[in-house]
């Protein structure tokens, strides 16, 4: 089948320009550059006049909760998220029931994509205090890279013995993604804040139980074992100023910010509450200044999700008892376009952020660029088209989202995954099935 996608912007490489795509056989087979258009006959015409058309996002960091905890979301469920997001492509977190820390259970995931997948999918191997004997038998061509627990987080997979972070750091040949959170700190921290305010301090107080201390002093750790080890290091969600001081491109230091992070601060917490409770926490204003500044002076290489979903009835409480997360990607690329209205990055920028780095970073073949003869992973978005977010339009299974209610005036028109239309005026073809990514070795 051939598609030609004509009239529409494109944004690739720091270009934007009038052009048209011709899609055969889930590739890109020819850009024409200009407002003319080939003459050969095709299957489909795709008129995105109006519109700009971006290589597709691939979030490198969601939580899909499959297996073992499907009563919050499961792979079908946030796939069709990520698909109405516009997101093509995602790399989803061990932290799973079973954690996938053993080579059966990343074979079980890639088996669960393989059938209820709607976008394309891969899986990092979860390191433990005691595992790092699995990371040669791990195939290089499959996975992005190992995550590690370096604090207090979802699911008890902390890994917090020196002998042990030195062995994975020496080991690794993968890029290792880290969670950085000092534990002992946040320990202390919340000690103290259930003597101050009871057994359940109110949100409003966890960023200072997980404090920009315990971020820093962390990061600071994974930075220091890195550089010791030669280890190619990427810092999650980093979420504070004084962390971007110790990102270092030239050691393969690498940061990934979150879109809640670029997009909330700690005022929000009086009007959204546990809603955008998560690990680490929304921080100061002063923060996330320094975020936005960060993605664009390139100390930020990634902008990730994050997608954490719960339910509802698990966000009650304050600080102790209610969970942290938040679904995210369905409206991930429609925040950073509001972003972009606002002047903070530009849209060139934003593609940088959301599709060439995390390919680069993570040697993704074929994606993330517009490019001819990559797979055609696009996503078509329509500015000035104002919608508010419903209840009726959250694809994800918890079936919330803080952004319920707000406005926004960029629209995700159409999400093409490999070629074939998985997303379109509010509707997901859940009988398509993505593909699993392919990385390069030599990355």
């Amino acid at each position: 089948m051939k598609t030609l996608i004509q009239g529409g912007t494109l944004v690739n490489e720091g270009k934007l320009y009038d052009g048209s795509i011709v899609v055969e056989n889930g590739k890109i087979q020819q850009i024409i550059s200009g407002r003319h258009t080939p003459e050969a006959s095709c299957d489909e015409v795709i008129d995105a006049s109006g519109c700009f058309v971006l290589p597709g996002i691939i979030d490198d960091h969601v939580h899909f909760r499959e297996p073992g905890l499907t009563e919050k979301a499961d792979i079908d469920s946030e796939s069709r998220a990520a698909a109405a997001g516009g997101v093509t492509t995602y790399f989803d977190m061990p932290n799973t029931v079973p954690q996938t820390t053993t080579l059966e259970a990343l074979e079980e995931k890639f088996d669960l994509a393989s059938r209820k997948s709607h976008v394309n999918y891969s899986f990092f191997f979860g390191a433990t205090n005691d595992n790092v004997d699995m990371f040669p038998h791990l195939d290089k061509q499959r996975i992005p890279g190992i995550k590690l627990f370096m604090g207090s987080s979802t699911g008890n997979m902390l890994v917090d013995r020196r002998e042990a972070l030195d062995k994975i750091f020496a080991s690794a040949e993968l890029p290792i993604m880290t969670h950085c959170e000092d534990t002992d700190i946040i320990n202390r921290n919340m000690a103290k804040a259930k003597e101050r305010y009871g057994d359940d301090p109110a949100v409003i107080h966890h960023p200072e139980i997980r404090s920009a201390e315990a971020c820093y002093e962390s990061t600071r750790l994974a930075v220091e074992l890195a550089k010791k080890h030669h280890a190619r290091l990427h810092v999650a969600h980093l979420t504070t100023a004084k962390e971007l001081e110790l990102i270092d491109l030239s050691a393969s230091i690498t940061a990934e910010a979150t879109v809640s992070h670029l997009y909330f601060c700690d005022r929000d917490y009086n009007a959204l509450g546990t809603r955008i409770k998560c690990n680490p926490a929304i921080k100061s204003e002063h923060d996330r200044e320094a975020l936005r500044q960060a993605i664009n002076d390139g100390r930020i290489s990634v902008i990730g999700t994050d997608h954490a979903p719960h339910l509802l009835s698990q966000k009650e409480g304050g600080c102790s008892k209610a969970a942290s997360g938040m679904p995210m990607i369905q409206f991930s690329l429609v925040t950073m376009l509001e972003l972009v209205d606002q002047g903070i990055l530009t849209i060139e920028r934003l593609v940088e952020l959301m599709c060439h780095n995390p390919a680069r970073l993570f040697g993704v073949e074929k994606r993330g660029f517009l490019r001819e003869g990559y797979q055609a992973d696009i996503v078509i978005v329509r500015p000035n088209k104002g919608w508010t977010v419903t209840k009726e339009v959250i694809q994800s299974k918890c079936g919330w989202s803080p952004m319920e209610g707000h406005m926004y005036l960029w629209r995700i028109e159409r999400t093409l995954c490999n070629g074939h239309t998985v997303y379109h005026q509010g509707h997901v073809d859940t009988s398509y099935i993505g593909e699993p990514v392919c990385f390069s070795v030599q990355r």
